[in-house]
């Protein structure tokens, strides 16, 4: 379970007892646990912290969980979700699964049936977050959050990563301007920065590695 310890996990329950303790036992795995007390407090400890995983009730005042997975969702398809409720309505099973649930656990949790679904939700980051190759001979770990070529580290400014782990995580696609602006400078990106930051990204990777699309944005070359 060493490999929990560099994850965030968010821990979302109205319930402040059963929150509270859930929360005390993950700080033995995890060195980065959040805890919200309904849907929009886990709305906006989401949109804050970035968690690889979520465990949420369902049942909850100000808006429950399934329509706060369902907001989550419209955005981010990969962090992992795991429902933890007494509530098992069987409609609210079937919905909670097409919104794709890691598990759906029935309180009160224990060690016995956390701990093997954390461990499943680390296998899945793993194979997601695997190694990714730019330019042949550049690699990125994208569980480790660090640059090689060959077998020598690239230091990476806090900028350059977050830049650099943009464009790989998305890819398949062009990464729009915007989303740079949202993600890394909380909306106020100058043209100065953007074009600093890529004009050093090149200098440490190949120049043909991120590639301009005018007008819309970067993507990554591998």
């Amino acid at each position: 379970m060493n490999r929990l310890k560099k994850l965030k996990i968010l821990y979302i329950d109205d319930e402040d007892f059963i929150r509270e303790n859930a929360v005390e036992y993950l700080k033995f795995y995890c060195d980065n646990v959040y805890e919200a007390k309904d849907g929009e407090d886990g709305l906006i400890k989401y949109n804050k912290y970035k968690p690889d995983i979520i465990i949420t009730d369902i049942k909850m005042p100000k808006l429950n969980g399934l329509n706060m997975i369902k907001r989550i969702r419209q955005k981010d398809k990969l962090s992992k979700i795991i429902v933890a409720t007494a509530f098992l309505e069987t409609s609210y099973l079937l919905e909670a699964i097409e919104l794709g649930l890691i598990k759906y656990l029935v309180k009160p949790l224990s060690e016995d049936n956390l701990l093997p679904v954390l461990k499943l939700c680390i296998e899945n980051i793993i194979e997601e977050k695997s190694i990714f190759n730019i330019d042949k001979i550049f690699t990125f770990d994208l569980f480790n959050d660090s640059l090689f070529y060959k077998e020598k580290q690239i230091i990476l400014t806090k900028t350059e990563l977050s830049f650099l782990k943009l464009l790989i995580t998305n890819r398949n696609r062009v990464v729009k301007y915007s989303e740079f602006n949202d993600k890394i400078w909380n909306g106020e990106m100058s043209d100065n920065a953007l074009r600093s930051i890529v004009k050093e990204l090149r200098k440490k990777i190949s120049k043909k590695a991120i590639k301009n699309v005018s007008g819309i944005g970067y993507q990554i070359n591998e």
